[in-house]
């Protein structure tokens, strides 16, 4: 049977990853694509009761080294228990976030490195360190932030939703390093990352993502 592919979604928070991903699983399924939609951290029993660590509000003792292990950890679990069996049944398998993400967040925004973060997840994800695409839905956090909260913000600042996650509640100095972090990892793997232009309507960011999309099915 022949393998199948390996898609991820990456992309700093209000991009709108959710909806370009719902989209773009429908859109191979009315194709006949056999498709799994998973995410990270999470997608197996492990790796929920891992994230639910990483992204709750009153763990502001855990250590940066400590956050990265754990997304590590979660992604070792579903490499192994959920899409590498998905690849081999000849499935589309599509992740919602991959190890760019520790990359971007924990490499390049939290100053761990982005090579020693790298070398990590290549123990971690092992067969699958590179996804076959990833579509990285850009947008700058400023307008970001401003389509999630429903506020406008002039200029970059530290402040959140009070009802924000662990992650998110680290405002928007840490969104800026993120996605420059992300752009950094583009430039580097043009023939993997395609960088979507995540500000235009839904409809819009669809139809450059299912452009990249069809040709890398």
């Amino acid at each position: 049977m022949e393998r199948g592919k390996f898609i991820t979604f990456e992309g700093g928070d209000g991009t709108g990853k959710s909806t370009q991903i719902s989209l773009a699983v429908t859109w191979l399924k009315e194709r006949g694509f056999p498709v799994l939609l998973t995410r990270e951290p999470g997608g197996t029993k492990i790796g929920e009761k891992i994230r639910a660590l990483l992204l709750d509000a009153d763990n502001k003792e855990m250590t940066n080294m400590t956050e990265m292990l754990l997304y590590a950890a979660a992604r070792a679990q579903l490499a192994r228990e959920v899409i590498e069996p998905a690849l081999a049944a000849g499935k589309v398998v599509v992740c919602d976030r991959w190890l760019d993400s520790s990359v971007a967040y924990q490499g390049a925004a939290r100053g761990l490195g982005t090579e020693a973060v790298s070398e990590v997840n290549r123990h971690a994800a092992g067969e699958l360190y590179s996804p076959d695409v990833t579509i990285l839905l850009d947008m700058n956090p400023v307008e970001a932030l401003n389509r999630t909260s429903g506020r406008q913000v002039a200029a970059p600042t530290n402040t959140t939703a009070k009802d924000a996650d662990r992650i998110e509640a680290l405002g928007l100095d840490y969104q800026m390093k993120v996605r420059a972090g992300y752009l950094a990892l583009a430039e580097a793997a043009k023939e993997r990352i395609f960088v979507i232009d995540a500000s235009g309507s839904p409809e819009e960011v669809h139809t450059q993502v299912r452009a990249a999309l069809t040709g890398a099915l």
